[in-house]
């Protein structure tokens, strides 16, 4: 039945793509799907390129046992801050100010507002260089779950996912990606509402799980009795600082920006507001407030041993065969719809930003699209090859450079691209602080981790210093580098005052 349900799944994600393929024959269309993707399928494709196997297997196991129920608090900032503030201030301005000038991705947007090319360069690399492992570490939540429901080796796992998802992408290109996308939401909105109720069930139900939650006592942790099932856990500010790089983080992330480019209009965003925030709150809320009850099943758990990845796995491990084939494909949904993101915009990155401008600048249209389906094909390739290194080696620099990918991309471009849509007094120079800072920091972060003061030690919490000191520096600098062009802001934000005729409806006067 396992077997048979996962077939299906994948023909249907295959089919989708063969059937894009019209809406992808020039890069308008492939990266973007021709700027009229609806409301459900752009907040669908928002969400699931946002929640993958790193939120459902990884942070929500590590964090629902170090911060218990509290952790909850991390899916509740994601669908507050990281979608519908994300929408509500991002969305529109991101939207009009794009097709003003008519840029794809985040350095063509970067190099169209200050009129440089250096900041298209510096802007391409980072997210060369942060995108790649960051989708590499999208294979490490399917390891576990594979491998307790088909036996199967991990190289299989990472393989197949790879495939699978350069095929339907390559196909029909941004739209597919989307529509695809749709179909995982759904199977993620009600596969995972139906697994915490299993889950919770197995425990007596919730009341009987949170009071089983509040007996658990961890000297190591607290002496605090029921911490874990306090509404704060056990520790609130480093809770804090996991929701603030979860959250605000996506404000800054290329893979998620860009999809308010491909938004149809602004009563498509209105709505797209409502519905990104809604699945948030249901599938982000739901992975935390799953893993908060990991303790309940440390009698079966080794985190020194087997690491907070599997703590997850276990939870699951007890679920009807058929709960456990639903969770594979809701974590095989997840990870594949942000796989797709990622090396879409990591592909049309480097087309666009990079080769077209700087190597190959008569491209046609017809081959930047060939190149970024080839492009496809070498990033999957690249990430499968780094997951499968790091499976079958001790290496654990690429994990480590995982976990950094996020803050630097947030640290690097949120300040920058938020001032750039608000305000007019933005300098180039402010964004190249802005991105240095923001990359070098996490860089340092790997290699001279014991150095840095203990509160940021940890990348997440180095991360949000990251961000929140972009906030700082973009503005400070701004106030002592030189002014832009004034003729050249006016242009960029014209595209918000456009005046517009209309039909006079009453002739007479009072």
């Amino acid at each position: 039945m396992k077997i048979v349900v996962l077939v299906v799944y994948f023909a249907v994600l295959i089919g989708i793509g063969l059937y894009c393929r019209k809406h992808a024959t020039d890069v308008n269309g492939f990266v973007l799907g021709g700027r009229s993707v609806g409301p459900w399928l752009t907040a669908f494709a928002y969400g699931t390129s946002y929640f993958s196997a790193v939120v459902f297997v990884g942070y929500a196991g590590q964090f629902g046992w170090k911060y218990g129920i509290a952790a909850t608090w991390a899916g509740i900032g994601n669908a507050v801050i990281g979608s519908l503030l994300a929408w509500v201030i991002l969305g529109r301005r991101t939207r009009v100010m794009t097709q003003h000038f008519d840029s794809a991705t985040m350095p063509q947007f970067f190099g169209e507002r200050f009129q440089s090319k250096g900041l298209k360069i510096g802007a391409s690399v980072i997210i060369f260089i942060f995108l790649i492992p960051y989708t590499a570490s999208l294979y490490n939540g399917l390891s576990r779950l594979f491998g307790m429901a088909f036996h199967i080796d991990y190289s299989v796992c990472i393989v197949l996912m790879a495939v699978l998802t350069a095929i339907y992408v390559i196909a029909g290109g941004y739209m597919a990606t989307a529509i695809n996308d749709f179909i995982q939401g759904i199977i993620m909105l009600f596969g995972l509402v139906a697994v915490i109720a299993a889950v919770l069930m197995s425990k007596g139900g919730f009341m009987a799980a949170l009071e089983g939650l509040a007996q658990v006592n961890d000297p190591a942790v607290t002496e605090t009795p029921g911490i874990f099932a306090s509404f704060f856990g056990p520790d609130p500010l480093n809770l804090l600082f996991v929701v603030l790089l979860t959250s605000l983080g996506t404000w800054g992330l290329p893979q998620m920006v860009q999809k308010f480019y491909a938004i149809k209009n602004e009563e498509a965003i209105k709505k797209g507001t409502i519905i990104s925030t809604v699945f948030a709150l249901v599938v982000s809320g739901g992975c935390y407030f799953l893993g908060g009850f990991g303790r309940l099943f440390s009698d079966q758990i080794d985190i020194a041993a087997n690491g907070y990845d599997s703590v997850v796995p276990t939870m699951l491990s007890g679920l009807s065969p058929m709960l456990i084939a639903l969770v594979v494909i809701l974590v095989l949904s997840a990870s594949m719809s942000t796989l797709s993101s990622l090396v879409m915009a990591s592909s049309s990155t480097l087309t666009i930003d990079f080769l077209k401008d700087h190597f190959i600048k008569d491209m046609s249209e017809k081959s930047q699209v060939l190149l970024m389906r080839v492009l496809v094909v070498v990033f999957i390739a690249i990430s499968s090859v780094m997951a499968l290194i790091q499976y079958k080696s001790a290496i654990t620099f690429i994990a480590q450079l995982m976990g950094v990918s996020w803050g630097a991309l947030a640290g690097a471009f949120l300040a920058p691209f938020l001032y750039s849509l608000y305000a007019k007094w933005v300098t180039k120079a402010a964004c190249w602080a802005s991105f240095v800072f923001g990359s070098v920091l996490m860089v340092l972060n790997i290699f001279f981790r014991s150095s840095f003061p203990e509160m940021i030690q940890s990348p997440i919490n180095c991360g949000v210093i990251a961000m929140l000191a972009g906030l700082v520096i973009v503005p400070a600098v701004s106030l002592f580098t030189k002014k832009p062009d004034g003729r050249l802001v006016e242009d960029a934000f014209r595209c918000y005052d456009k005046e517009t005729t209309v039909a006079q409806k009453t002739a007479l006067g009072k």
